[in-house]
């Protein structure tokens, strides 16, 4: 079998093109280029390309395996080694190449190209390894990008319905982080190289109005939406860290940050109180103290990862596979035994039932812990007693009962009892207050 030789044709014209790139083009007799739509293809000539492959199939998939085929057929019947051209480096966004790698028994050798990317550093003025960037295509950037935050370079943005998905992806990023902004600007590199070059800003909003894209275009994303999981890790790490380096962080158990656990705990619930979703306040507050409460989370997941226990991944991975084992009918078929799915008391049983049998428990009560406040433990014994279909016989004539009454009616309200009853007495707290100053 004859050798399949790969040769990169750089980002622009041919005077881009490496010596050994032009030393294999002058050997080779059998040449063929993936496209003649690029500016060096010139100095391959005479070739074969593969542009009417484009027109007649379905996907590119389609196209980049039918080259592979022919280009392994070619090779297959010998008369001298296949030299095949494509743009830039075979070794960057070329799929065509790793489908070549996977043909089997292929004597494949690959001549590397300066690549669009080694002038897009350039030209937005950047050091690559230094700032961290990823390369992602194009084509998938909804996929490839989704968590990232940046700095990207996307490749392959040559059609407007791509610039069109990519701007629909990552103003959804922004729209999902509050910190993000859509009216960033994204750095839309074209034709580098070559005399009608042209490096520009533009806005988000105007990516798929105002550019008109070609083969050779290509954008640069500084920063997106900030993805939940490089913060949380960010977090996580700095966790570890103020473990291993302040003195009082150290000298932390799992029984010292108990107190520590109720406090913040009790600090989100007043936080929730001054949530008015009417007039979209109070979330600055709440938001900072869910982030004390996560950071006790996060401290007990490193002090039991240091006693070799688990981890806050082994905690976030065990929440979401129990949620996704009590949600039948949202992520399965039910059986047909556990009546509607569409019914939320009908849930509440199901909800129990799994509940009972991952748990190996002999009551819905099991797992109610004793220590929780009156209202807030009437509230959860009377959300299991409707699990099971009981209907408990409470004396209304004693005050027990009548409170007892009391977190029934709230329920019935969908209200919760224990934050109506702080709210109330938060209220009178004002009140008193006010007597005091006034009295002064």
């Amino acid at each position: 079998m004859a050798k399949v030789i790969v040769v990169g044709l750089g980002p622009a014209g041919s005077e881009l093109i490496t010596g050994e790139v032009r030393d294999a083009v002058e050997r080779a007799s059998r040449r063929f280029v993936r496209t003649r739509r690029h500016p060096a293809t010139k100095a391959v000539e005479p070739a074969e390309s593969f542009d009417g492959l484009y027109d007649r199939a379905s996907s590119f998939e389609e196209v980049y395996q039918a080259i592979v085929d022919r280009l392994a057929a070619e090779a297959r019947a010998g008369a001298g080694d296949v030299l095949y051209a494509v743009p830039g480096s075979p070794l960057v966004a070329e799929r065509t190449v790793e489908l070549l790698r996977a043909v089997p028994s292929l004597d494949l050798e690959v001549l590397v190209g300066m690549s669009f990317a080694d002038l897009a550093w350039d030209r937005v003025g950047i050091d690559p390894l230094a700032a961290g960037v990823r390369l992602v295509d194009g084509r998938r950037f909804a996929v490839d990008a989704a968590g990232e935050r940046g700095p990207l370079l996307v490749a392959q943005c040559d059609a407007v319905h791509v610039l069109s998905d990519i701007k629909l992806a990552a103003l959804d990023a922004f729209d999902r982080s509050p910190a993000g902004g859509a009216d960033e600007k994204v750095i839309v590199l074209q034709r580098l190289g070559l005399p009608d070059e042209a490096v520009f800003e533009v806005a988000w909003a105007d990516l798929d109005q105002t550019v008109v894209p070609d083969h050779l275009t290509s954008l640069y994303v500084a920063e997106m939406g900030a993805p939940i999981a490089r913060e949380v890790v960010r977090f996580a790490d700095l966790a570890g860290e103020l473990r291993r380096r302040c003195p009082w962080d150290r000298e932390q158990t799992h029984q010292s940050l108990r107190g520590h656990l109720l406090e913040e705990t009790y600090e989100v619930l007043e936080a929730l109180d001054a949530v008015d979703p009417d007039g979209m306040s109070g979330y600055e507050e709440l938001e900072e103290e869910l982030g004390d409460l996560l950071y006790q989370i996060v401290f007990h997941s490193v002090l039991a990862a240091e006693a070799g226990q688990f981890t806050l991944a082994d905690v976030a991975r065990g929440i979401h596979d129990k949620l996704k084992s009590r949600h039948p009918h949202v992520f399965g078929s039910s059986d047909s035994d556990q009546g509607d799915p569409g019914d939320a008391s009908q849930l509440l049983v199901n909800w129990e039932a799994i509940k009972r049998e991952q748990k190996g428990r002999a009551s819905v009560m099991d797992g109610i812990p004793p220590g929780l406040p009156a209202l807030l433990f009437a509230d959860k014994v009377i959300h299991k007693a409707r699990s099971v279909g009981v209907v408990p016989d409470v004396d209304t004539a004693t005050v027990a009962g009548r409170l007892y009454a009391a977190v029934q009616a709230a329920q019935a309200a969908g209200l919760d009892a224990e934050s109506e009853l702080r709210v109330l007495a938060g209220t009178i707290g004002g009140q008193i207050r006010a007597r005091e100053i006034s009295s002064m």
